[in-house]
């Protein structure tokens, strides 16, 4: 289970590394070069979604399978980001918005699908908060995002998800963010949940990924800053302790 083996087990003695692909945003020839440099760097697992995707989930997940040994997990922005072959996905409820489309309503439209394939589904809280720009995400999802500097809107949102179950949290400036999640709210949250954190969202430095790790996140996501520059990765891939 990729959730036990992986995300679980490892947050209380080492920091992960996640890195995104927006199918949308990948040609064959970069998905490749994606590929060779994390089969260098080997991030603890990949992620493959987006708010949209034209593209198809289904061929950069067999391609990366094909490729490398690495996990793959889903990181679904509808229902139709779906594909088997992956190792697992995260059922993310949008916790921070007001839209029950995307706190239940996506889920009940692939819930079939998603117990009929198999794949590992794991229940996560996902918590929009404003990185300094009007994100993909936001839109999609016509919610707003939480204040950056309300830490205890944030706070409450992650306990809220622990209680109704999630098995993780995930707080996200979204895709492109100017500003990713603060130093303060990773920490404030991390003091109060004890389920495992990821931080994604306008990541795009060295001191940054190193900000969130201190402050309590268990894995970093990255992937608009990998579009951009492809070698951010092996950077990345030193800092974990």
């Amino acid at each position: 289970m990729f959730y036990q083996d992986s995300i679980h087990k490892k947050s209380v003695n080492q920091k992960q590394l996640a890195l995104l692909v927006d199918p949308d945003k990948y040609s064959q020839e970069s998905l490749a070069l994606f590929v060779e440099l994390a089969k260098e760097t080997l991030p603890d697992c990949i992620m493959v979604g987006g708010s949209l995707v034209a593209g198809s989930v289904e061929q950069v997940v067999q391609y990366i399978k094909l490729h490398t040994n690495i996990p793959v997990v889903l990181f679904p922005g509808n229902n139709h980001q779906l594909c088997n072959e992956a190792d697992a996905l995260l059922l993310l409820s949008l916790l921070s918005g007001r839209n029950a489309d995307f706190l239940i309503g996506q889920h009940v439209v692939a819930a079939k699908a998603i117990r009929d394939s198999g794949i590992e589904s794991i229940s996560t809280g996902y918590i929009l908060i404003d990185g300094g720009c009007s994100t993909s995400v936001e839109y999609m999802s016509n919610t707003k995002p939480i204040p950056r500097d309300k830490v205890e809107i944030i706070v409450a949102t992650a306990i809220a998800g622990e209680l109704i179950g999630n098995r993780m949290v995930y707080l996200e400036a979204g895709s492109g963010a100017i500003n990713p999640v603060s130093k303060e709210a990773i920490q404030a949250v991390r003091q109060a949940i004890s389920l495992p954190i990821i931080v994604g969202g306008g990541i795009r430095t060295v001191e940054q990924a190193k900000d969130a790790y201190l402050a309590g996140a268990d894995m970093i996501v990255v992937g608009n800053a990998l579009e951009k520059d492809r070698f951010f990765m092996r950077d990345l891939a030193q800092i974990r302790g």
